[in-house]
């Protein structure tokens, strides 16, 4: 018999994990790794600023599914599988210890990203996987006997099972379009958003820990999110606009990036309960100035530029605060309005919304539904999480399984 050939395109977490599982699930099949770049895993390396945010540690798939604006039903079934505990239990066994953060994101030991590349160049090596970096591939095409991948210098390569795992690369996108998938079109998730506001002048670096921010929709669709909240020099990011804009990823898109935000800057509190705090701040510390006696946990800076803004005079008393700007402190607080002009980048992640349809892929193997032989896995099925080491997981999770059914005869 001859052996039999599997190529997996594109040298990052998902191309890596894919070669490797089915290295290791089927000896003797022939795995080749085709990589553009010169070094494979670049998204790793830079991942995490440069710790790597391998997984999140949620360990149950019907929770895990909750973090993925798109992808999140199709994965649940996958989930139970190969989930984040696999996961960190699979590099354990590499030799790779990982430790989980307050916020729940998992990360190698050493801080170093450099540990999960070395451990995954290992594992492919150890596994009989053959890498061959700075081969790019012009095209793919489905042939009688399996597939032809062309090459830039010319060369053909053969083979009876392809998986294409080559993250938001337009390329990948061309290569499953050709192969008869559809794409849903690809736009930006995870980033930060551009304002420009008096309000937000000068306060690059104030934090605020629980507010909640909320797109406004013609159409009154909710979508808002509750978390950190960072004031930049371009306006705002952290983990609630983050998120924010992962779930709002299209509509934000089919707006050109310019819509209306509104802000809680006190999630725990809305308009009444804020309003009658007030009341009883104002008789029951009314000899105090309301510019140096904010009575939430709010920022000083922050609190004292919406003074600014509601133009409260910073000698006032909360005695002498008048009805009229009391309710517009109340508003400011609940319910201001910012403008977005335009979106940030998030340079810890980057993540595309879109790509191949999920519809047309088998979730318990990864092979595609309209060409028999082909396996997807990772960034370029129209699958995303939001930041936390949930991209990753989708990743790992998608390749596995690929990597097991791949090799099957």
């Amino acid at each position: 018999m001859t052996q039999q050939k599997v190529i997996v395109i594109g040298g990052g977490a998902a191309g890596f994990f894919g070669a490797i599982t089915c290295g290791n699930t089927y000896p003797n099949v022939q795995v080749t790794l085709l990589e553009a770049g010169r070094e494979p895993l670049a998204k790793v390396r830079i991942s995490g600023g440069g710790r790597c945010n391998v997984t999140h540690h949620c360990f149950e798939p019907s929770q895990l599914i909750n973090y993925y604006p798109r992808g999140g039903k199709a994965l649940r079934g996958a989930f139970t599988r190969f989930q984040p505990k696999d996961t960190w239990t699979w590099f354990g066994t590499q030799g790779v210890k990982l430790k989980t953060e307050a916020d729940g994101r998992m990360f190698p030991v050493t801080d170093n990203s450099q540990t999960i590349v070395n451990c995954l160049m290992d594992a492919a090596n150890f596994n009989g996987v053959k890498l061959m970096t700075n081969t790019i591939v012009q095209s793919v095409s489905h042939v009688s006997d399996g597939f032809e991948v062309a090459l830039k210098n010319g060369n053909i390569l053969k083979c009876d099972r392809l998986l294409i795992a080559t993250g938001s690369n337009p390329l990948g996108y061309r290569w499953a379009k050709t192969l008869g998938h559809t794409i849903e079109p690809p736009v930006p998730s995870l980033f930060t958003f551009q304002i420009n506001d008096s309000r937000l002048k000068d306060l690059a670096g104030v934090s605020v820990e629980n507010a909640t921010v909320r797109l406004l929709t013609l159409d009154k669709t909710k979508l808002e999110q509750t978390g950190p909240v960072l004031i930049t020099h371009w306006g705002l990011s952290g983990p609630a606009v983050l998120k924010l804009s992962a779930w709002g990823a299209r509509i934000l898109h089919d707006h050109s990036y310019k819509m209306s935000l509104q802000i809680n800057w006190l999630s725990e509190y809305n308009s009444e309960t804020i309003r009658q705090f007030l009341i009883n701040i104002k008789n029951e510390h009314s000899k105090r100035k309301v510019s140096s006696f904010c009575p939430f946990s709010l920022p000083k800076r922050l609190w004292q530029s919406i003074l600014i803004y509601l133009k409260i005079n910073f000698e006032t008393l909360w005695a002498d605060l008048s009805k009229s700007s009391l309710n517009q402190l109340v508003q400011e607080l609940t319910q201001s309005q910012y403008q977005i002009t335009g979106k940030g980048v998030f340079k810890e992640e980057f993540v595309t919304c879109g790509g191949v349809s999920l519809k047309e892929i088998d979730f318990k193997t990864m092979e595609s539904k309209i060409c028999r032989g082909l396996y997807f896995a990772g960034e370029i099925l129209d699958i995303d999480g939001v930041t936390g080491g949930f991209n990753f997981q989708s990743a790992w999770t998608t390749s596995w399984l690929a990597g097991k059914a791949i090799g099957r005869v």
